[in-house]
């Protein structure tokens, strides 16, 4: 029996903000064109750079795949999947009005449900939070959640604060309610620096400092008590890489052993706490092919890891494939398992 192919991570360009128009309430429609809000581009991903897509792949307007169609016939066909979860990544986080960003967080996902989802039944997507309002976001997680082809919610590797602080608890709780992970994606809000030491003056330095924000969160999830207060959550972190995990758990748990008395509610090692409430997508997989066994023997397998294609980011020079040593069918697997909305499709 041929197992079901799940790619995690798919990235639909918003075309304009034409496009998003018609899903916003009559005020704001009217701010947007009063105010000549052109778009929501995020500045993590600006559309003309060379890694936000492959060159053959971009439209004869020269911009990332903005339809359905064409995302499917160059993401789900070739390799034959059968699920593409949707991360819009259009910049909804980077706005500092909160009404604002509540009505285009509500426009982006409604417009998700209708230009994607209703137009090729392989496609599922995240739902994009407004966490500059931890009450709209659980509004909209209840919102969402009523439609089973909304998968997980997705927010940016860098944000105002750690995710573990207890003042967005009621998000995490929310999510826990209904089965929906909680995605990760590399991209900030550029409320801070990205780097430690500061602004960066390069995309290649800030690409590469994301995974600092990947492991800050975690360990704030960690600490915090997160997957203690909701132990049935889950952390999907995508475009994180997967090589700098065992290092920083290592690292976490030798200190935790030092300290724990600070944190007295981790009753276990956070190695072990990561294990069992992590996933990483494999893209891009930062791993020499030589060196993969050692890896997985790090991770204790390769039950943590996800495909996810990251099309149409420029991560494949050839066709999209897993890394060498990684098995499509078992991340496949691997993400049924953790997607408790797919599994129920699965099994019907």
């Amino acid at each position: 029996m041929r197992h079901p192919l799940v790619d995690c991570d798919l990235h639909p360009a918003v075309p304009g903000m034409q496009a998003i128009l018609p899903h916003l309430d009559a005020h704001w429609a009217e701010q947007v064109q009063s105010r000549g809000i052109e778009s929501l581009e995020s500045v993590a991903y600006p559309p003309n750079a060379p890694f936000a897509c492959r060159p053959d792949w971009r439209g004869p307007d020269g911009l990332p795949p903005a339809d359905a169609a064409t995302l499917a016939r160059i993401a789900l066909d070739p390799a034959g999947t059968d699920v593409g979860i949707l991360n819009c990544l259009w910049g909804v986080h980077l706005l500092f009005n909160e009404d604002m960003a509540v009505a285009f967080a509500r426009a982006v996902n409604d417009w998700l449900a209708a230009e994607w989802l209703a137009r090729d039944a392989r496609f599922r997507a995240s739902i994009v939070l407004p966490l500059q309002s931890v009450e709209a976001s659980v509004a909209e997680i209840e919102r969402r959640a009523q439609d089973a082809r909304f998968v997980q919610v997705l927010l940016p590797a860098m944000w105002e604060v750690p995710y573990g602080r207890r003042s967005l608890w009621p998000v995490w709780e929310a999510c826990e309610r209904h089965g929906l992970p909680l995605a990760i994606h590399a991209g900030s809000a550029y409320r801070h620096p990205p780097t430690s030491l500061g602004w960066p003056s390069f995309y290649a330095e800030d690409y590469a400092a994301q995974s600092q924000g990947f492991q800050s969160q975690i360990a704030s999830l960690i600490c915090e008590g997160v997957f203690v207060r909701f132990p049935r959550l889950r952390v999907v972190l995508l475009e994180s890489g997967v090589s700098w995990l065992p290092a920083f758990l290592w690292r976490l748990a030798k200190f935790w052993r030092g300290v724990r008395f600070e944190i007295p509610w981790l009753d276990r090692s956070p190695a072990e706490i990561a294990r069992d409430h992590v996933r990483l997508s494999v893209t891009p997989f930062d791993v020499p092919e030589e060196h993969v066994p050692r890896l997985l023997d790090h991770l204790g397998g390769d039950s943590l890891l996800l495909w996810g294609s990251d099309i149409p980011h420029w991560q494949h020079d050839g066709a999209p494939a897993p890394p060498p040593g990684l098995d499509l069918a078992r991340l496949s697997a691997n993400a049924l398992a953790l997607y408790s909305r797919l599994q129920a499709e699965v099994s019907a």
